[in-house]
């Protein structure tokens, strides 16, 4: 199992750096070979489910998750999101924190526990590495574009 946190301080303020993180289908731009399908209806809330396909054509494999906390910023007050990965392939789970921040910026956390069905824990720092620069580029792509 893969942990790993990474921490931003982007020239935000919280609702927006909260609504450039949680917009489900931008995800594909901020990660490489891969389309975002949301399952269920808008607005995110708990029980909200997409699917992340990484890959090409039929050398890929999906990653559904789905919300299971949903608590927006709201006065001033950090927002959490958390989701749990539920595929074949990936396991774990992901929460993405926006706290206020130095200077009125937002402050946020990306933290994710993940597995890959199979591959043995031995492994484990071979998938860290790719994973926290995936996520870490990911994360840089969505606070910075509109």
């Amino acid at each position: 199992m893969v942990e790993f946190s990474l921490e931003r301080t982007p020239a935000l303020p919280l609702d927006e750096a909260w609504r450039r993180l949680t917009r489900w289908p931008r995800h594909a731009d901020a990660v490489p070979l891969t389309r975002i399908t949301v399952v269920t209806p808008e607005p995110t809330h708990v029980g909200t489910r997409f699917v992340a396909r990484s890959g090409i054509g039929p050398l890929g494999f999906d990653d559904p998750m789905e919300v299971t906390v949903w608590r927006p910023p709201a006065g001033g007050e950090a927002g959490l999101c958390r989701l749990e990965k539920r595929g074949r392939v990936v396991l774990g789970w992901a929460e993405l924190e926006v706290r206020p921040g130095p200077g009125g910026r937002a402050r946020v956390l990306w933290r994710e526990e993940l597995s890959v069905r199979l591959l043995p824990g031995s492994l484990d720092p071979l998938v860290a590495v790719p994973a926290r620069a995936v996520f870490g580029r990911a994360m840089d792509v969505l606070l910075r574009r509109p």
